[in-house]
């Protein structure tokens, strides 16, 4: 004498976030009464009830209950053959406890989340974006990009082409958006696009759909056809029309889609649109330059220049008159003005300078030149740079420029022949010009000559202090031949 009981179908198949239903049939076998405990064990037992759990039976009576799978759709409820067993222990008689089994498949499903960031980019030819994905099946799977964009302006390329993942795992693929051409000028363009996360062998016309009809179907053609005629309710009890004491039932959700990510990128011009009108404006003033104001610069250079030869010319005659190197009246009569010569930037120099020196300067042979006198100066000290007229010429000065471009400190002297034109502090000025009408002339053998007194070098544009004190002094005039004779 024993307890006896039996399970509605050998093999179940359940779907998860669907339920399937069995019975299972306790009979007594003893002669007296008894009551039944039954309990779920196995790998199936988490999700897995039996209605009702306890049951007492005479002699001799048997009862059917319920048994009711309801995996859930998560990557708890893992994917394959499972078995299960209910326990079912006497309260009188615990030693003759039985446990019946049955193998229950739970079918795969794939179901991924997704999110993309940044949704948008901003740059000249390429952006870079992080797709995060989560694995919320139950069964591991390799998932894939399929970055799309309707104009076809924008190439993509996952790293790493392809992500495993286990039931609950996440992981991280990088995705880049890389333009075909620059944008060189004009305004930014927007490019959206559109990423598609899901399962490899989807690519391969095995997606979430296939394995959605495989997920519906319930089992072994004898529990299809025990339940045929009967709705989830029915099922859900074992007691509905046409049972014959084991039944199967499955509730399939709907599939769901593959995550779809909305993206943008916005190309940026290489030359914002600013720049033309910048380089526009530039234009207009170069044309300008060119059309109005060099033309009236070449015409005042020229004027001044004819006015400098007609004095020049206009020199010889006034010394005839006053032989033996005697000032004439269109020097003024005074040879004190001679002295008036080392004062630039102040009252014109009188003619009076042209008598100074052995000889005259020959009309009509004077010739534009300059000189540059370099002057390197160590820190406290004192040097001096020349430039020296050559024999039988004479150099009339019109313009001089001393350039401190190092901003250092001390002070700048500068003579013509005998005569001391300025005297300056070097820390007053960066670049500094000189300019007469009537020139400084200096004879023959004679030099102009720069004396720096370096008391603390500055610093030039690089930003490191220097080492020595360093001036430029660019002298420019007439250089004329001395006239030859009485």
């Amino acid at each position: 004498m024993t307890t006896s009981a039996e399970l509605g179908l050998p093999a179940l198949t359940v779907a998860p976030g669907g339920v399937a239903t069995t019975t299972l049939t306790v009979r007594n076998d003893l002669d007296i009464v008894e009551a039944y405990t039954l309990e779920v064990v196995g790998d199936c037992a988490a999700w897995t009830t039996v209605e009702p759990a306890r049951v007492s039976l005479y002699p001799g009576t048997s009862e059917t209950v319920t048994v009711r799978l309801a995996p859930p759709r998560s990557p708890a409820a893992r994917a394959g053959e499972f078995p299960l067993g209910i326990r079912i222990l006497p309260t009188e008689r615990p030693e003759l406890v039985t446990v019946p089994e049955t193998t229950v498949t739970v079918t795969p499903f794939h179901e991924l989340q997704a999110a993309l960031a940044p949704r948008r980019r901003r740059g000249w030819l390429r952006g870079r974006y992080r797709t995060s994905v989560r694995n919320l099946g139950n069964t591991p799977g390799t998932v894939v990009l399929t970055p799309g964009q309707a104009g076809e302006e924008l190439r993509f390329r996952a790293t790493p082409e392809r992500l495993r993942l286990e039931p609950g795992e996440s992981g991280e693929l990088r995705l880049q958006a890389r333009a075909r051409k620059l944008i060189w000028f004009g305004k930014p363009a927007s490019w959206p696009f559109e990423v598609t996360v899901g399962p490899e062998q989807a690519a391969t016309g095995k997606g979430a759909n296939g394995e959605a009809a495989a997920a519906a179907s319930t089992g072994t053609p004898d529990a299809k056809g025990a339940g045929d005629g009967r709705d989830a309710k029915d099922g859900k009890d074992g007691k509905g029309p046409g049972s014959t004491g084991g039944s199967a039932s499955t509730e399939v959700p709907t599939p769901l889609q593959r995550p779809l990510l909305d993206g943008e990128f916005i190309q940026l011009p290489i030359f914002p649109k600013w720049l033309l009108a910048l380089l526009a404006a530039l234009l207009a003033l170069l044309l300008a330059w060119f059309a109005l104001v060099r033309p009236a610069v070449r015409s005042s250079a020229k004027q001044a220049a004819e006015q400098a030869v007609a004095q020049q010319s206009a020199t010889p005659a006034a010394s005839a008159a006053a032989p033996g190197g005697a000032p004439s009246a269109a020097s003024g009569g005074n040879p004190g003005n001679l002295g008036n010569q080392g004062k630039p930037g102040g009252g014109q120099p009188s003619t009076g300078g042209r008598a100074v020196g052995p000889g005259l300067a020959e009309p009509g042979t004077g010739r534009q030149s300059s000189a540059t006198i370099d002057v390197q100066t160590a820190n406290g000290a004192s040097s001096t740079g020349n430039y020296q007229v050559p024999h039988g010429k004479v150099f009339d000065i019109t313009d001089i420029v001393a350039a401190n471009f190092q901003g250092d400190q001390g002070l700048l002297t500068i003579t013509a022949g005998k005569q001391t034109i300025t005297t300056i502090a070097l820390e007053t000025f960066r670049n500094q010009d000189y300019h007469w009408v009537t020139p400084i002339q200096v004879p023959e053998d004679q030099a102009v000559t720069a004396t720096v007194t370096c008391e603390s070098p500055g610093t030039p544009a690089s930003g490191k202090q220097a080492e020595t004190c360093h001036e430029l002094l660019n002298i420019s005039g007439a250089l004329s031949d001395i006239k030859q004779g009485n």
